[in-house]
């Protein structure tokens, strides 16, 4: 009995030696655990700080537009001669004042619009048009970001769709609502909303239009999703979808059913289901059916790769009681190029087209940049990276003698010293506990083979140490990027609300092409450009197809080679805002797109990436960007990278008051960005700049070797040369200064 106090019979100094080199093993390998999650933790911390600026979006509510596994809906308005001809507003070029947007651009409806009006959102989708006169009314699910059910809501427009009034919510029931349905009926307005999750179709009527609506009928106890009614050939018809039945395929099943009225009663078509088939085919509604040319249409729903990937058109040939059918028609529609930098590019699954009284065709269509599911996609692929990186720290732990075991021997009842004879006798039964115990001797023998077999002083094993190191820090970003980095979308900025677009154009000769063929490809998939120019200076200019670009590119080529040519009047640039941007300049689209919201709110000036501070006595000396931080503000924007209203720069250039300036630009070749800095001072007493700071931006001109500056002493004395002359003709700038950190934004620090 005494001995029995002690486990297995071991010896108590036998014990406590164990217990001793056990606390010292154990104090090692927390160490190492320590240092290795602290060194991949700040690579990672690093990497984000440079790839994932901060998105700053201060309109917004603390409670809107947050992340949502149903993705981040918003709504575009298109425009054409045909339901076939439809093009996004921003290629019919209205312009607004009022909200800096030349042009508007899409979307023109997102959970920010709603949001700011006080409904907090998270998305806006499934939108129908009730067209009234001259006024359109829209209505939409969206998704309150509190309850996080589906509301619907009502926005109207005077001007054809260009801006939106938030009216606020016309319909709020205790379960979640969408695809607002709205139609005319015997002089009344109605509205049939799915809420399948009630198990039942409702119709509503408007007492007080657009806001108030009363339950008229519960046309069927039934689950129906995504219907519409329609008057053809005498009858009404009702199509939608029923996933509640067993073997009924989701998003890929179609009923139809007739009646004499909206109000019912309503028959079963003699074939139902239409369709029960692939989810890819287009059976699910996705949005108004329409009339053109004497033929109906219905829009359908491609939920193959992901729900709402895509819309697709079909022409009814056959409907009646007993039969129908239907052919696919072409869409008309051009696919989103830029992917995620794309408001739809990545599904769009709801058109409503309607015919306006001035005959032309209106389009109202929902659409993502991310697809179905993606956060959820990406906290799993991020928790499986950093899974990743434990088991990578642990291998590596090995190699170096760091980690002498995979499972602590305490944990294993094997090496809790002696075992007695009760333990023997329970364990021999016991299979689970004599796995066990193989289990871990076989993992920590894995130890010492592993070892044997890589030896981490040869070369072999250093090689080894570094690609496991590596593939750890590459797991560790991923992680990171995944949980903590957003859906990857560069995202623009509105401005009240309101999106617009701008032209870059670039200056450069057949020596750059391979600089400029990275510069389009990436800048191109940009939101917010609309066309690249390039300013073809010298040589023989490439031909488009070499480009891969995701907008126009347009190639001007000049007679005359001359810096001058960057500012030249182009009545063919269809954007107010133009971006100056050299080649050889690579940054992030988000710091590109924060640049054209901080110029939307002050078009009058020039707004950049690159400061420049003019002071001190004459003569006056050209000086980097370092030496306006130590003196805290600037009056000089490089505009080699910056935004600027072309409608009043290039006339400014090419003015006659601008010629003396022109012919140093010419004399010198160089200060042509000097210039136009000097022009904007002489033409206003207010501030002129605007300062940018880029996350980070690369000179590809140092991989490529045709950098036009490569003597900086000699280039910084020419600019000097500049500044001395062009303070003579049009004045000083050495009285004006714009502090860093003066803007709310935070993006001038």
């Amino acid at each position: 009995m005494g001995s029995g106090t002690i486990v297995g019979g071991a010896s108590p100094s036998g014990i406590g030696r164990w217990r001793r080199w056990w606390r010292c093993e154990l104090s090692s390998t927390f160490l190492y655990f320590s240092a290795s999650f602290l060194i991949l933790g700040s690579i990672a911390t690093f990497y984000f700080w440079i790839i994932f600026a901060p998105h700053v979006r201060t309109s917004l509510s603390p409670l809107a537009c947050r992340e949502d596994n149903e993705g981040s809906w918003a709504i575009g308005v298109f425009y054409g001669d045909s339901p076939f001809s439809l093009k996004p507003i921003e290629n019919v070029n209205v312009w607004r004042d009022d909200t800096a947007a030349w042009p508007v651009a899409n979307p023109v409806i997102t959970c920010a619009s709603i949001s700011d009006a006080g409904f907090p959102s998270n998305f806006v989708a499934d939108p129908f048009l009730y067209v009234q006169g001259d006024t359109l009314y829209l209505f939409f699910e969206t998704k309150n970001s509190i309850t996080m059910q589906g509301d619907i809501g009502v926005a109207r427009s005077t001007d054809n769709g260009a801006t939106w009034q938030q009216l606020g919510i016309a319909l709020d029931e205790d379960w979640h609502l969408s695809y607002p349905y709205v139609f005319d009926y015997n002089g009344q307005i109605y509205m049939m909303p799915e809420g399948s999750s009630k198990g039942e179709l409702r119709l509503y009527r408007a007492v007080s239009f657009p806001l108030k609506w009363k339950l008229e009928k519960i046309i069927m106890k039934k689950p129906l999703v995504d219907s519409f009614i329609i008057n053809h050939n005498g009858k009404y018809w009702l199509l939608g979808s029923d996933h509640s039945g067993i073997g009924t395929k989701k998003n890929g099943q179609l009923e139809i059913w007739y009646s004499s009225s909206p109000l019912g009663p309503w028959k079963a078509h003699k074939n139902n289901p239409i369709y029960n088939t692939d989810k890819s085919m287009g059976a699910r509604n996705g949005g108004r059916p329409f009339v053109h040319s004497g033929n109906l249409y219905r829009v359908g729903q491609d939920c193959g790769d992901t729900y709402g990937k895509r819309l697709r058109i079909f022409k009814v040939e056959v409907l009646t009681k007993d039969e129908f059918r239907e052919v696919e028609v072409p869409m008309g529609l051009e696919e989103p190029k830029k992917g995620q930098n794309s408001w739809n590019g990545a599904r769009y699954h709801h058109l409503d087209v309607q015919q306006l009284n001035s005959g032309q065709w209106i389009g109202i269509m929902d659409g993502d940049r991310v697809p179905s599911g993606d956060s959820i996609r990406r906290f799993i692929v991020g928790c499986a990276s950093f899974l990743g990186v434990f088991v990578l720290v642990i291998l590596m732990g090995m190699l170096i003698g760091a980690v002498k075991c995979i499972v602590p021997l305490i944990w294993c009842p094997h090496n809790r010293g002696k075992r007695s004879d009760a333990f023997l006798d329970w364990e021999r039964p016991n299979l689970f506990s004599s796995k066990l115990r193989q289990l871990c001797s076989r993992l920590n023998r894995a130890c010492s083979s592993l070892r044997g077999i890589i030896k981490k002083n040869t070369c072999v094993g250093n090689l080894v140490l570094s690609f496991i190191f590596s593939v750890g820090v590459v797991l560790m970003c991923s992680g990171v990027g995944n949980i903590y980095g957003g859906n990857g979308a560069y995202e623009p900025y509105p401005l009240n609300g309101h999106y617009s677009q701008f032209t870059m154009l670039t200056m450069t000769y057949d020596a750059r092409l391979w600089n400029l063929k990275m510069y389009v490809k990436h800048y191109s998939r940009c939101s917010s450009v609309r066309e690249i120019v390039v300013v073809w200076n010298k040589g023989k200019p490439p031909g488009l197809s070499e480009f891969d670009s995701a907008v126009p590119v347009r190639i001007r080529v000049e007679e005359k080679n001359s810096l001058n040519n960057r500012f030249k009047i182009d009545p063919m640039i269809k954007t107010r805002a133009v971006l100056e941007l050299d080649d050889d300049i690579l940054m992030a689209c988000d710091d590109v797109e924060r640049g054209f919201r901080v110029w939307r709110a002050h078009p009058d000036r020039i707004v950049g990436f690159y400061p420049r501070l003019v002071n001190g006595p004459e003569p006056l000396k050209y000086r980097g960007e370092k030496h306006a931080r130590r003196h805290n503000g600037y009056n000089v924007i490089l505009t080699g990278a910056a935004f600027m209203d072309n409608r009043a720069a290039f006339p400014r250039y090419w003015s006659n008051k601008a010629k003396a300036g022109r012919e140093v630009v010419d004399n010198n070749f160089n200060c042509e960005d000097v210039l136009l800095n000097y022009l904007y001072a002489n033409s206003s007493s207010s501030e002129t700049v605007e300062y940018v700071r880029p996350a980070w931006a690369i000179d590809t001109s140092k991989f490529s070797g045709v950098a036009i500056s490569k003597n900086t002493d000699e280039h910084y004395q020419i600019r000097s040369n500049c500044l001395t002359k062009f303070a003579e003709i049009y004045g000083s700038l050495t009285n004006r200064k714009s502090e860093f950190n003066g803007r709310k934004d935070g993006w001038d620090v």
